[in-house]
């Protein structure tokens, strides 16, 4: 059989080439004679860089030193694309969770956290040529509507006093006015805002309400934040019930506003790798992420895959930390917490038990047999 292994990372525990490679492991010890491939995934969150490197020949990481979301530097980078005719400059490729992405704070910081070295790395491309910018979205670290990256970029958020409002989700309850005169401009060839969450920038299932607590917000701290995009909202060019406004904590309000658009994370790092393509030739596909839960079907990686499967007649597998949702759509799903006996031990030794649930996975096929299989 041919067999592809597709998943997202394991935020904290592995990362999505590792996860493909445990799953893949596993799997060859209990049929070691199929034909595997590695296509690890993102979903324009941690790891959407690293994807692109793997897919992209010619592909260059391209070194900056930005500021971090609590103002320390924070070295890292961006990747340039090759050049293309429809962006003879090469295309930019961004990644908020390398720049101003939560794993780079501790203690986390609700009100102070900012958005300013995504913005300073995408004003590094944009210093380079790029036609094209690919801004991915994920792990943010902040609830500030994107403000830092504008600031970045050349916009002014100011208080009544015509000073600059501080930095962070919570110095937006000072914000009175904004100008953009100076804001940069969006490259010829347009920016794509790559991100699979859809929630809007305010109310129940905005920003703050929805993602705020996991970045430290007490309720209290959730009423500063949700006022301060209100504030921002009101004086920003941007649609805040637009699908994805409230991604990475409003950022893709902020990118909006800019003059960005946002586009499925998964699919165009799948088009990329030539994910599609690769799938229609295999009889299983196993894909998963960290926790597989209701969001995951709004998009993400494994819905992701998993569409793509089913259209080409193939098998769908499912491998996630902890499964809090239906997997109806899946041939076969395991999660790690249930194979290693709790949470702990599967956070002790993810690969160890990766490599049990590929090969659990792979016993679930007919024995192996000589010849081509029925899908080749």
């Amino acid at each position: 059989m041919r067999v592809i292994f597709a998943p997202d990372s394991f935020k904290g525990s592995a990362t999505a080439a590792q996860v493909a490679g445990a799953l893949a492991e596993g799997w060859a010890s209990v049929r070691p004679g199929d034909e595997v491939r590695l296509m690890p995934m993102a979903d324009g969150g941690e790891g959407t860089l690293d994807a692109f490197e793997v897919a992209v020949a010619g592909a260059r990481r391209m070194p900056v030193t930005v500021t971090g979301p609590d103002d320390r530097p924070v070295e890292t980078s961006w990747l340039l694309l090759p050049a293309t005719n429809a962006a003879p400059g090469g295309i930019g490729v961004i990644e908020l969770a390398s720049t101003s992405g939560i794993t780079l704070l501790d203690p986390l910081r609700p009100l102070e956290a900012h958005t300013l070295g995504f913005g300073q790395a995408i004003a590094a491309a944009l210093d380079h040529g790029v036609s094209r910018l690919l801004l991915a979205l994920g792990g943010s670290s902040s609830t500030d509507g994107g403000a830092g990256a504008l600031t970045a970029l050349g916009a002014r958020l100011l208080d009544a006093s015509g000073h600059a409002v501080p930095l962070g989700g919570g110095g937006l309850r000072q914000l009175s006015s904004v100008d953009l005169t100076g804001l940069r401009a969006v490259p010829q060839g347009g920016a794509l805002v790559l991100s699979d969450v859809t929630n809007p920038l305010l109310g129940a299932l905005g920003a703050a309400s929805v993602f705020g607590a996991q970045k430290g917000a007490d309720a209290a701290q959730l009423a500063v934040l949700e006022a301060g995009l209100a504030r921002l909202a009101a004086l920003l060019p941007a649609d805040v019930s637009a699908s994805g406004a409230g991604a990475a904590g409003g950022t893709g309000f902020g990118l909006l506003a800019w003059g960005a658009e946002m586009a499925p994370g998964s699919a165009a790092v799948g088009e990329a790798l030539g994910l599609p393509g690769a799938v229609a030739t295999a009889d299983v596909v196993v894909t998963g992420e960290g926790r597989f839960d209701a969001q995951s079907a709004a998009g993400k990686v494994p819905a992701y895959v998993a569409g793509l499967t089913r259209r080409a007649g193939g098998a769908a597998m499912l491998v996630a930390g902890g499964i809090e949702a239906p997997s109806d759509g899946f041939a076969e799903a395991r999660a790690l917490i249930d194979l290693a006996g709790g949470l702990d031990a599967a956070l002790a030794e993810p690969l160890r038990w990766l490599r049990e649930a590929g090969a659990s996975l792979a016993a679930t096929r007919p024995p192996e047999r000589s010849g081509r299989t029925a899908r080749e």
